[in-house]
């Protein structure tokens, strides 16, 4: 289990249809972290679920460049995140960036860089979600800045940047986002999925 999950019912926000597996239902994004530090053990552990992610040709062109709290560097990941996202990745063990690189060691394009990126995004949520961490991914920063900021050579792409940390209370958080702390929901399958040609 993991992200909080313990003080609900996972089945009273979502209800599977299909028979997978439950980790994929438990996984979700809270906002709500205690400030605890993350150790480097726990740390490499998400690092290492998603270094196994597949892709293209094996190319593995996700890279991730992270700041602990309480680090000189922190401030300057911090500060690329949108005033929102502020609000609460404030209590983060720690701030990671996603980024990938657009071509393959040829030199060619390569095509499917972000699509594997985020194949290692998913592997690195659910090894959080199995270590009852909070895994919040966001689009939320300044992308431009970050490249900048973060010394992103023109051949990779910044993707987005996760907030990683311990659970913390619910009740710590602004009015409005307490209201958003649970599991979403899913779109129905026959939305999603369509046999043949594209259906709306």
């Amino acid at each position: 289990m993991g992200n909080g999950e313990e003080s609900m019912n996972i089945k009273d926000f979502r209800q599977q249809e299909n028979g997978v597996h439950e980790i994929f239902l438990h996984r979700w994004s809270p906002r709500a972290m205690s400030g605890a530090d993350l150790d480097e053990a726990a740390l490499l552990n998400l690092f290492e679920a998603a270094r196994w992610a597949p892709s293209a040709n094996n190319n593995q062109p996700w890279r991730f460049i992270y700041a602990r709290r309480d680090t000189p560097r922190w401030e300057v990941f911090f500060e690329l995140l949108a005033e929102g996202n502020r609000i609460w990745a404030k209590n983060a063990a720690v701030l990671i960036a996603v980024i990938s690189k657009t071509t393959f060691d040829s030199g060619s394009p390569a095509r499917t860089h972000s699509y594997d990126a985020g194949a290692a995004w998913v592997s690195l949520a659910l090894q959080g979600s199995l270590k009852n961490l909070v895994v919040h991914c966001m689009q939320g920063f300044d992308y431009d800045k970050a490249k900048e900021a973060l010394r992103v050579p023109d051949d990779y792409a910044v993707e987005a940047m996760i907030a990683v940390g311990r659970p913390g209370n619910k009740e710590d958080l602004p009015e409005y986002l307490q209201e958003r702390e649970f599991p979403s929901p899913r779109k129905k399958l026959d939305e999603i999925v369509m046999e043949g040609v594209f259906q709306k």
